[in-house]
């Protein structure tokens, strides 16, 4: 029997990550795997408390980097690596790449300030697939328009997802072993059969 896998979601906001879940979810259940759903930040009780202030206090950039790590080290010591240990699959929207993408090119931090709190956080330990949910930015800006709140994040300029996105798109080129780029501009049909393809490949 192969190990637990870590799998993350990630993309800029509207991007369309939520909306594919439930397909992830159907994929993995149709094949008797044991999975759990969390998220970034968040997925922890201090974690969520965390997610509160990140999502909906001004702060310095560095104050949020740091806050997304520590909720992070919560994230991995209560949730993530105790599933993976007994077995379970964990399924994350979101995780230390979207610190590269929205604090590093987003907030234009030092990307070897995010490696160093990287190195110490997780060292040696990665995600086993990421799939980045790409689209135009003026596509998700359209989608978020939907949204009846939207946070802090959700409220930038449009400049601010365009950093964003390339930072993901660089970090998909970085690491090619593990990053899966799906157009979510597609139909959900062609999506859903995109992830299905890369689900029964994971799980051989």
């Amino acid at each position: 029997m192969s190990k637990a896998k870590f799998i993350t979601l990630e993309g800029i906001d509207g991007a369309g990550k939520s909306t594919q879940l439930s397909c992830i979810e159907a994929c993995l259940k149709a094949r008797g795997i044991a999975f759990l759903l969390t998220r970034e930040p968040g997925g922890t009780q201090l974690g969520e408390k965390l997610r509160s202030i990140l999502l909906h206090e001004h702060m310095h950039p560095e104050t949020e980097a740091l806050l997304m790590f520590a909720a992070r080290a919560e994230h991995l010591s209560g949730v993530i690596m105790p599933a993976l240990n007994e077995g379970t699959w964990v399924v994350s929207d979101r995780f230390t790449d979207a610190s590269f993408a929205y604090q590093g090119g987003g907030r234009g931090l030092d990307y070897a300030r995010l490696a160093a709190l990287e190195q110490w956080l997780h060292e040696g330990f990665q995600p086993d697939l990421t799939l980045l949910f790409d689209v135009p930015v003026e596509v998700a800006r359209e989608r978020l328009k939907k949204n009846a709140a939207l946070d802090r994040f959700e409220h930038e300029e449009e400049a601010f997802f365009n950093r964003v996105r390339d930072a993901y798109l660089d970090r998909a080129k970085r690491f090619p072993q593990r990053f899966r780029v799906i157009d979510s501009s597609l139909p959900l049909d062609s999506i859903k059969k995109k992830l299905e393809e890369i689900i029964s490949t994971i799980c051989l």
